[in-house]
């Protein structure tokens, strides 16, 4: 069988010569960021960077965790090994980790769009002798396209600066779709094969990939059934084959996890997360006793935050050996035996939440749907043909693009989750695009080609601008990088400076320093075992209306913290007041430290004086990391 000609005009032969530039310039541009990205660190990272270092000392127990996975911390450790971090750099290897997997989204996007027009114009040649009209995207267009997007993507949810596992979920789950798309075209077992390893990864890289990983498997064996009319027995052993691979992978991971849970268990962020944002159930250290904070879900704590004091509420992490900020750093251990039941009025307010999410995202994305009007204004149609004796090459990526969004309303979704699931359901979308009869093929393809290419270009120039700026802005205020945030580097310095050292344990109070932005442990080497829990800012406030305040510190001291950290708005820890009193500004940053278990000559000079520490590890970083 001969298939249409993948280039049916001059601009595509061009579009083909050009590819191996543009790919660089994406490349390129991409690189930029991970230079020049601003600072974007929060519990999630911190967490990830931790079970990073577990896997670098071998400490596997530690690494099994039941609400983070851990092929993004492997990841992670990698870069720290290759680019010889300390704790005060590791932030940029990790930077050019996210620079890694860019190029292994691009990769991954460029075998979805080969595998749509190959599944595509397997039926091409029976579309023309019915005189059906043809498509209007040839194979690199559709590449210009999907890379271009990515690079929106990039720009906004996807950026360097997040030390977040979404960048690398998306590309093994595109690689996954384009491996099902390639089997369903070539029937080799090979791809299905392929599908179930890349789906394997994909859960090691976030458990939300174990629903979707059988999701794809039923939909390859249903579309090889119903729309391609073969065998049951040979559609069946493929997804058999798929599921195999995929067990390989994962199998190993979540056989650990469910010994360590004494129950099978393949993950428990996602039934966390619904019992949290639907269930209602307090998501901060939850008692026993607090039944008014259940909300809809059943509880039976196994081993709770421990309880220090009542009012203000303290708790203690000693329980967990890991972490800097244990209560984050897993979920699972202090939640765990959470049983969630379904509330149907519940349910219904937080997938109508979800629903405004993924419109406010195409919102925020409007380039591909002014692509896509203009290439109508201009004569394209779109039929999508869903007849099994018809070409549905579409139907599998759409569908399971929606079932991505899908899985996601039933919990939560955030532009960073809808990014694959845009990408299966517009790449396909623009595949399907036919010409219309009354305008010359020739004139609207080499339009068509034209428009794409002006999109995928206009988002690296639109990149470029972005580094531009954001190189100079980094200049202005002397920084020596993106990755560098001056309060929370400058904060360690001088906790360490005060007297602090790497492996004592700390404490401290109001979210901004304990479960916001904790990065501030993590590069002082201090661990977090200690909490005063007060969740509404400012800080000053609260503190001043406790009447047990000298109580309060000797719970601390009693747990062993050196000192206790807190983040307070400029102007308020004055120390002429009895609230302020004893504490210590660390070098000039909102952060304040209170002494509790430190000798009393490494006070006060140290932590005042701080930008005499020797920190050529961060004004000059090793040449590896540039």
């Amino acid at each position: 069988m001969t298939l249409p000609s993948s280039e049916p005009n001059r601009l595509s032969r061009w579009l083909r010569r050009l590819w191996p530039i543009y790919c660089f310039l994406a490349a390129l541009v991409t690189f930029g960021y991970a230079l020049y990205d601003p600072y974007q660190i929060d519990g999630d990272a911190v967490s990830y960077m931790d079970i990073g270092d577990l896997i670098r000392s071998h400490n596997w127990h530690g690494v099994i965790n039941g609400y983070w996975n851990p092929l993004y911390p492997a990841a992670l450790a990698l870069g720290h090994t290759l680019f010889h971090s300390t704790r005060y750099t590791e932030l940029h290897a990790y930077y050019m980790v996210n620079l890694g997997i860019f190029l292994l989204e691009m990769l991954a996007v460029v075998a979805f769009t080969d595998a749509i027009i190959q599944l595509r114009d397997l039926h091409e040649t029976f579309s023309v002798a019915r005189n059906a009209t043809s498509f209007l995207l040839d194979r690199y267009t559709l590449r210009y396209l999907g890379i271009g997007l990515l690079v929106i993507s990039t720009q906004r949810e996807l950026s360097m600066g997040k030390v977040r596992p979404d960048a690398l979920l998306l590309a093994f789950l595109v690689f996954g779709l384009a491996a099902l798309l390639k089997h369903l075209a070539t029937d080799h077992l090979r791809y299905a094969a392929l599908m179930g390893l890349s789906l394997g990864f994909a859960y090691l890289t976030k458990s939300f990939a174990f629903l979707f990983s059988l999701l794809c498997i039923l939909t390859l064996i249903a579309f090889r059934i119903v729309w391609q009319r073969h065998a049951a027995t040979r559609a069946a052993a493929a997804g058999l084959l798929a599921l195999i691979c995929f067990t390989i992978v994962a199998g190993p991971y979540i056989a650990a996890l469910s010994k360590q849970k004494g129950r099978f268990d393949f993950g428990d962020s996602g039934s966390l997360n619904y019992a949290w944002l639907v269930s209602g159930t307090e998501k901060m250290h939850l008692q026993p006793n607090q039944t008014s904070s259940f909300g809809s879900a059943e509880v039976h704590l196994t081993h709770p935050n421990k309880l220090l004091l009542d009012s203000p509420v303290v708790v203690s992490y000693k329980q967990l050996l890991y972490g800097t900020y244990p209560d984050w750093f897993d979920a699972s251990f202090w939640n765990d035996h959470i049983k969630v039941h379904i509330n149907p009025r519940l349910q219904a307010s937080a997938t109508i939440a979800c629903l405004v999410r993924i419109l406010r995202y195409i919102a925020n994305h409007p380039e591909a749907w002014l692509l896509l009007a203009v290439l109508f204004l201009i004569g394209a149609r779109l039929r999508l043909d869903w007849r099994p004796t018809d070409n549905a090459f579409w139907l599998t990526p759409i569908l399971l693009g929606i079932g991505i969004l899908g899985i996601y309303s039933m919990v939560n979704i955030e532009d960073r989750y809808i990014a694959v699931g845009f990408l299966a359901l517009i790449l396909p979308t623009f595949a399907a695009l036919r010409h219309s009869s009354g305008v010359p093929t020739s004139v609207l393809q080499n339009a068509a080609s034209a428009i794409v290419l002006l999109l995928a270009l206009l988002a690296v120039g639109e990149s470029a601008r972005i580094v531009g700026d954001l190189r100079r802005n980094l200049k202005v205020v002397q920084s020596p990088g993106g990755w560098y945030d001056r309060d929370t580097y400058r904060a360690a310095h001088a906790l360490n400076a005060f007297g602090v050292k790497p492996g004592d344990t700390v404490a401290c109070i109001g979210t901004r320093a304990c479960v916001y932005d904790h990065y501030w442990a993590r590069l002082a080497g201090v661990r977090i075992l200690t909490e005063i829990y007060e969740p509404t800012p400012p800080l000053y406030p609260t503190l001043a209306a406790m009447p047990n305040r000298d109580q309060l510190y000797d719970v601390l001291r009693r747990e062993g913290a050196k000192v206790l950290i807190g983040y307070f708005y400029p102007g308020e820890m004055t120390g002429r007041t009895p609230v302020s009193a004893g504490w210590h500004e660390l070098d000039e940053t909102p952060f304040y430290a209170l002494p509790l278990n430190l000798p009393a000559d490494t006070q006060p000079a140290a932590a005042e004086n701080t930008h005499a520490v020797p920190s050529s590890d961060i004004v000059n970083p090793p040449s590896s990391l540039w």
